[in-house]
């Protein structure tokens, strides 16, 4: 199993249902040290899943000040492959330490 940190749009039970098949559980957590922007979405099969033309994407600040909420969910193998395959191209996956202490993956904007 992984953990997967969720800030957005991978919260949304039409999301999770059309992804994956089933509706995930999961933990509130913090991530700091990044703050939250907008993206634009152009990818139709993501479009069609989420119903938003924007999505969040973490970026690195560097500020202890900066903070992000989410949830962080156990998903399996082909769950996380198919989270790739959701996430476009500007989002890249990393492996975090959260304010509990728990490890996770996140993606954040891929860097240029």
């Amino acid at each position: 199993m992984h953990k997967l940190f969720s800030y957005g749009t991978l919260q949304l039970e039409k999301v999770q249902l059309e992804t994956y098949g089933r509706l995930l559980k999961g933990n509130n957590d913090v991530l700091f040290n990044h703050k939250i922007e907008q993206l634009r979405i152009t990818d139709p099969i993501v479009l069609a899943k989420s119903n938003k033309e924007f999505h969040p994407i973490l970026i690195k600040s560097f500020s202890s000040e900066d903070k992000v909420e989410g949830v962080i969910f156990e998903i399996t193998d082909e769950e996380l492959a198919q989270t790739d395959l959701y996430e476009v191209d500007d989002y890249e996956r990393v492996f975090e330490t959260f304010e509990s202490g728990t490890k996770a993956w996140v993606y954040v904007k891929k860097a240029t």
